[in-house]
């Protein structure tokens, strides 16, 4: 094998892995955005579990306010 010919190899492997990567950055973090979202349901949840009354009677305040 000559000396060009394993230069054009590695160019041509180099080029490969880079393309690889560049498609998987394209794909963006999909586990991170699950995360986040199933972490923002959660605190949603424990809010509403530990402040339910509080939050209707401010919403309930809320629309008496707009309808007068």
């Amino acid at each position: 094998m000559t000396t060009r010919h394993l230069a054009v190899r590695l160019h041509a492997a180099a080029a490969r892995v880079l393309h690889r990567s560049a498609r998987r950055a394209e794909r963006g973090d999909v586990p991170g955005w699950v995360l986040i979202t199933l972490m923002t349901a959660g605190l949603v949840s424990v809010l509403w579990v530990v402040a339910q009354d509080q939050l209707v009677a401010l919403f309930r305040e809320a629309l008496a306010s707009v309808r007068n």
